[in-house]
């Protein structure tokens, strides 16, 4: 597996040049807690899923023994819930899956920062794992210095996407997470599944930087009219997918959790028969029509149940944690 790059015009900025910028600048502490902004869909009590209305539909797949199984696995509103809590059940039934060889591998939209500590909550301490909705992809060893290495990066030229974007939503958002794992934002705009601090900088500044991420979010529109207006927008030469409410990621063209897996799928060499993918968002479509078993949550869209082969029950009922005790 190698780390890949698809650069952009020679004349973009160096992230160094904003990280030079910010570090002059003292915006931590109490300036950082200030200009954190959560959505609503992200605030205790609050919750991004429909309400669970789906019971559990199996399929023909059997377990087959002495088989170790890659197990692709989302995090939000598949792992923990929309609080960020993963449940006793949930997370036992993964440690049981681990014990019994396979292979965990977490699949997530978050960055690099946000999804370590779900590895270590977990005890997942090799491996692989899928960030940033298959931009990056690290591997786990506690004999690194920080514990895990990149070994993958697909990076993008944001330019075109942010000018139509703009234009579509004016009033949105914009967050870059780039390779190295810096996070740079307009409007003071942070959030946790970013992992990290995001610097502050303008829009044109952000079309300069190379992407493995680009996040748009827009407190003004409603998720049916952010989705419309996504359409509308008709974006071109990058993969994206629109969240529970009015936010969209934006990743490489090709790129998906899927293309990521598939990768780690060679690398370790699992039969593709032996896939297994649990997920609940429509970032998790491609995943879910990879794996062998692809299994979506029981909140899930109709969209992401149609490309899933089974579904089990929701977040709130440990649906993760079923499907994990049918490997061991």
């Amino acid at each position: 597996m190698t780390t890949q790059k698809n650069a952009g015009s020679d004349d973009r900025l160096e992230n160094t040049d904003l990280l030079e910028d910010y570090e002059g600048n003292d915006y931590k502490g109490d300036d950082y807690d200030n200009a954190v902004e959560t959505p609503e869909f992200l605030q205790s009590g609050t919750s991004p899923f429909p309400e669970p209305d789906r019971e559990p539909v199996g399929s023909d797949w059997e377990l087959e023994e002495g088989v170790k199984y890659l197990i692709a696995l989302d995090v939000d509103g598949t792992l923990v819930d929309h609080d960020g809590v993963m449940s006793g059940e949930v997370k036992e039934a993964a440690l049981a899956a681990a014990a019994a060889g396979h292979h965990l591998v977490i699949s997530t939209g978050r960055s690099r920062g946000a999804t370590l500590p779900v590895c270590e909550q977990l005890g997942l301490e090799t491996g692989f794992v899928v960030c940033s909705n298959g931009g990056i992809t690290l591997q786990l060893d506690p004999g690194l210095p920080d514990y895990h290495q990149v070994i993958d990066a697909v990076t993008f030229n944001p330019r075109s996407a942010l000018d139509a974007l703009r234009e579509a939503l004016p009033t949105a958002k914009f967050a870059l997470e780039t390779a190295e794992g810096h996070f740079f934002a307009t409007e003071r705009f942070q959030d946790r599944s970013f992992g990290i601090q995001a610097i502050g900088t303008d829009i044109h500044q952000l079309a300069d930087l190379d992407a493995v991420r680009l996040v748009v979010y827009s407190a003004e529109d409603t998720p049916e009219g952010f989705a419309q207006a996504i359409d509308a927008a008709g974006l071109h030469g990058v993969a994206y997918a629109v969240g529970w409410t009015a936010w969209l990621d934006v990743a490489a063209a090709g790129v998906s959790k899927a293309t990521a897996l598939e990768q780690v799928r060679r690398y370790l060499r699992v039969d593709p028969a032996h896939t297994v993918a649990v997920g609940d968002g429509r970032n998790d479509v491609e995943m879910l029509d990879w794996a062998a078993r692809g299994v979506a949550m029981g909140q899930a869209p109709d969209e992401v149940v149609a490309a899933a082969r089974e579904v089990t029950s929701s977040v709130y009922a440990d649906g993760a944690a079923r499907i994990l005790r049918s490997l061991v």
